[in-house]
């Protein structure tokens, strides 16, 4: 066989393969980035309203972060995993001054799959119980351990389609559209019932945990109705079942508070996190669990772990971003999201294909629909054909800004950094509104 390399191709012009690849779509290509904008090699610019992939949660180019990154490689690039470090220990510090009253300890990790993976793993050694529960249209990785958790169907069929995992069932989510259109305390009551009532068929002694997220995260942005949580928190009580809450997406200031259980007024027994912990500078992630799952872990010893598991030069800027956010990112994320809110339920006004808009805070979902049938345009989980969403999505890119298409691709994401400022939003619902009009 010849050593020499091909020449690239049209279609094989980086030598690296992009994630979610697809033969029929074109891959962006991003050199820089400044604020909530991005550019392409030619010096074009995108207001970038996904955050990259939901986790550019300070923005780009943030100097603070960069230079506490640059600090800690000048003076240690790389500490064992197994050992303890002061940037890793200042980083554990500052999570538990943000998290809720009941976590007690950190575990660090590198993704939001692994540290998924490893809540649920230490959730089996607690209880003694192999199952998990999460409910459809959730996203927790694409690990084989967290495609089987993962509600939405496309990732956990592609995963699974030659080797399955077991110990997992699914619930219904709160959404209107799984209970006979249902919304308010109905809704709530409704969707709690269903929950208490896989929970006594599964077996209440047989599961370990819930896995859920409090606001969706690229499934759509929804929000459960008023009291759906807090029952939630009062079946895992009742039933000695722990709760796990995925804040992969929604921590750090996405929701309006440091983390999606605080929107609710819930705690959970273990909170995971990724993504916007370190504005996804470098790689990190953890489980944050409480005094008694600490305890136990800490007596009992660990007898895995992960090489890049609490990464100095990471942690380092994990501090950096909870300084960023503290002093000034929450407080804008709160004081421009009611101006996302109102542009964006707007839409529901001006075009009838637009069915429905929710979400929290900097994190939407707009969700479409064929006005005469009140069912989706197409439903890319049983349909192959065109799907004007995603058309949408690659119309609002030509106008200068990036959408994130949701999971199923019925709805799109609206998830923009916590630096985006009124003339942004402004300019990026203007875009959204310009493609939807020559979508449809």
């Amino acid at each position: 066989m010849s050593s020499e390399r091909s020449e690239p191709t049209e279609r094989h012009v980086t030598n690296s393969i992009p994630h979610w690849h697809s033969t029929d779509s074109d891959v962006q290509t991003i050199v820089d980035g400044e604020g909530a904008y991005v550019y392409d090699p030619s010096g074009t610019a995108y207001l970038d309203f996904q955050s990259q992939l939901y986790c550019v949660n300070a923005g780009h180019s943030n100097q603070r972060i960069i230079d506490a990154m640059s600090t800690q490689l000048a003076r240690v690039p790389y500490v064992s995993s197994n050992k303890n470090n002061d940037t890793r220990t200042e980083l554990a510090t500052r999570l538990l001054s943000v998290t809720p009253e009941r976590i007690d300890r950190i575990l660090f990790s590198i993704s939001g799959s692994e540290a998924n993976e490893t809540a649920v793993m230490l959730a089996r050694e607690h209880t003694g119980s192999p199952k998990v529960l999460t409910r459809w249209r959730s996203y927790h990785g694409a690990t084989y351990g967290t495609a089987s958790l993962t509600g939405d169907t496309a990732t956990h069929t592609a995963i699974e389609a030659h080797a399955a995992t077991t110990g997992n069932a699914k619930f219904l989510p709160p959404i209107p559209a799984a209970f006979d259109g249902a919304t308010g305390t109905e809704l709530a009551r409704k969707a709690a019932a269903h929950l208490e009532f896989v929970i006594r068929n599964e077996g209440p002694e047989s599961i370990a945990a819930l896995l859920t997220e409090i606001v969706a995260g690229s499934s759509g942005g929804f929000t459960a109705p008023p009291g759906y949580f807090e029952r939630v928190r009062d079946l895992c009580d009742e039933y000695d079942i722990l709760l796990i809450a995925d804040e992969v997406i929604t921590g750090f200031g996405r929701c309006g508070e440091w983390f999606g259980v605080q929107t609710e007024g819930i705690e959970p027994d273990m909170l995971t996190f990724a993504k916007g912990v370190t504005s996804s500078y470098a790689p990190l992630a953890g489980v944050a669990m409480s005094a008694e799952l600490a305890d136990e872990v800490e007596a009992n010893g660990l007898d895995v772990g992960q090489t890049f598991a609490g990464h100095p030069v990471s942690c380092a800027a994990g501090v950096a971003a909870i300084d960023a956010y503290e002093d000034e990112l929450l407080d804008n994320a709160r004081s421009v999201a009611p101006r996302l809110e109102a542009r964006l339920t707007a839409l529901e006004d001006r075009f009838e294909v637009v069915s429905s808009v929710h979400g929290r805070g900097l994190l939407w979902g707009v969700e479409f629909a064929d006005p005469s049938t009140g069912t989706s345009f197409v439903d890319p989980r049983v349909e192959d054909i065109s799907n004007p969403v995603k058309e949408t999505v690659k119309r609002a890119a030509d106008r200068g800004v990036f959408f994130g298409l949701g999971r199923p691709g019925i709805q799109l994401v609206v998830a923009p950094p916590l630096c985006v400022d009124a003339a942004e939003i402004d300019e990026a619902v203007d875009a959204l509104e310009a493609a939807i009009d020559s979508t449809f």
